[in-house]
């Protein structure tokens, strides 16, 4: 295309610079017609007819010309052409950006997601670990429970001692204290006669009643055959 277009405008250039050099060739032969007629077979030969194209051509002016108007044309054509293209340049750019704003607010927000359920997966698992140590300390703390109380039950646990069904454990047995804390707690009663203390908790037997209870305000409940007897301190004073 560009190819066709300078053919073109050279053709219209060397037309336009011609014409005057044909112009003056006519001029020339009106004025000296006379001359024509008597000489009719005279020519220009091909240095004179150089040496007149020359001399049009360097003459010429083509300030105003119908070639400066079409390369000005061309030209203009082509500066908006370009501009047109570096307008779409500008909005694919700005596109471009857009895009990429919108990409990193994406990451941005992905990653604040991640971060947000890391953080729940990290409280989740600091939850379960402590639910886990407290259960170890449960268990530990039942076992040791457990060791206490089969050191503690008497070798004859399993043979009941005889008594009789009408003991009064108040006229046996006075209440010393009750000591230890919540499901915990043990006591400390005298046995009147020899003035020996025994510790007892709850499941354990006395004179073939069971303790059913210990309380720091109620004191120590017993259990026989469905009947209950009861110690406290406040009795014993």
């Amino acid at each position: 295309m560009p190819n066709k277009i300078s053919i073109f405008m050279m053709s219209v250039f060397v037309a336009t610079c011609a014409a005057p050099v044909f112009a003056e060739i006519d001029a020339f032969d009106l004025e000296t017609e006379p001359v024509a007629m008597q000489a009719a077979d005279a020519q220009y030969t091909d240095e004179e007819l150089d040496s007149l194209t020359a001399d049009a051509v360097a003459a010429y002016n083509a300030d105003g010309s119908l070639f400066q108007q079409i390369t000005t044309l061309e030209q203009e054509k082509v500066l908006m052409q370009l501009e047109k293209e570096r307008a779409q340049l500008d909005l694919e750019l700005d596109r471009l950006a857009a895009e990429k704003i919108k990409l990193h607010m994406e990451i941005d927000t992905l990653s604040g997601r991640a971060e947000a359920q890391k953080q729940e997966i990290e409280t989740e698992k600091a939850k379960l670990e402590a639910e886990a140590a407290r259960l170890a300390r449960e268990k530990e703390r039942l076992q040791a429970q457990a060791e206490a109380a089969a050191t503690n039950a008497p070798a004859s646990a399993s043979v009941p001692e005889p008594v009789e069904t009408d003991v009064d454990l108040g006229e046996k047995y006075r209440l010393v204290n009750v000591f230890g804390a919540g499901s915990q707690l043990q006591a400390t009663v005298t046995d009147l006669e020899t003035g020996q203390n025994k510790r007892i908790s709850v499941g354990k037997t006395l004179d073939g009643f069971t303790v059913k209870s210990i309380s720091l305000y109620d004191g120590v409940e017993f259990i026989k055959d469905g009947m209950t007897q009861n110690l406290n301190i406040s009795a014993n004073r």
